[in-house]
């Protein structure tokens, strides 16, 4: 959490980029630590939405500018409006934040380059995968300010276990990037030098697969996740066989059974 200023700024909230399939957007706070405020929250919102819908964009990097990835909620926004109607509409925005990233069909990577505190750990948790330098740290600290994170504490919840996730909740302090690599909240972690080449490598890696297939399989990973075993296998199998019968599939079978490189077709649309 981050007891940050929401005074107005000229420059953009979060700035945006698109080149190559990947689209990059950052977090553009950098005096205030890139503190989640209201409004940033409806910037970021907007944007992942438009992204979304845009073919071009086949892989998204979210990051920020400054010495910090993000330190969560904007504390002096939030103690500046002590109202529950609010607090509420502010909460469920960022929740509403969240629940695009995994929606949208692109893979999301986390680019952490410093602290991810609170709402900002809970972003990083809520991205598909998350890259960190070896200098990042990372905590769930609303608890040191008498303020348990609660809407964090849904996506830690589903990244590290249960004991590592309450542990970091409980006594908000920091974990390193080795070790949030070690429980889960991270996939890798290389030196700040080279983080961005070790995105473009990731990056690289998901735009030589199918848009298709990993649209449908990235709504598969997260409907299925949150159900019994029998109803995700049931899901599972009628996802599959029509990801089978689409014409990405027999080209990349047909291309394995007699070992050429897939001639993958254009999505439509």
């Amino acid at each position: 959490m981050n007891a940050a200023s929401s005074e107005p700024s000229l420059e953009p909230l979060v700035l945006s980029q698109t080149s190559d399939g990947v689209a990059r957007l950052t977090l553009n706070r950098p005096d205030q630590f890139n503190a989640l405020s209201d409004e940033l929250l409806r910037v970021l919102e907007s944007e992942l939405a438009r992204i979304g819908a845009d073919p071009a964009a086949r892989v998204v990097v979210i990051g920020g500018v400054g010495r910090a990835f993000c330190a969560g909620h904007d504390l002096k926004q939030m103690i500046a409006n002590p109202r529950l109607e609010f607090y509420q509409s502010l909460f469920a925005q960022c929740a509403r934040v969240m629940r695009a990233i995994q929606a949208m069909p692109q893979p999301v990577i986390a680019r952490v380059h410093g602290i991810a505190t609170a709402a900002g750990c809970q972003l990083v948790a809520s991205c598909d995968m998350a890259v960190a330098a070896d200098v990042a740290r990372f905590a769930v600290s609303g608890i040191n300010a008498g303020l348990f994170c609660s809407s964090p504490a849904v996506a830690l919840s589903r990244n590290v276990s249960r004991k590592h996730a309450f542990e970091m909740l409980v006594t908000g302090e920091f974990i390193d990037a080795q070790t949030a690599l070690e429980r889960g909240l991270v996939n890798r972690v290389v030196a700040l030098a080279e983080l961005d080449s070790e995105i473009a490598r990731l990056a690289a890696v998901m735009l030589a697969k199918p848009a298709q297939a990993l649209r449908m399989g990235k709504e598969l990973f997260y409907r299925q996740i949150e159900m019994g075993v029998d109803a995700a296998y049931q899901l599972a199998v009628q996802t599959m066989a029509c990801n089978m019968v689409d014409d990405v599939a027999q080209e990349g079978v047909d291309a394995f059974i007699h070992r050429r490189t897939p001639d993958w077709p254009k999505p439509v649309g």
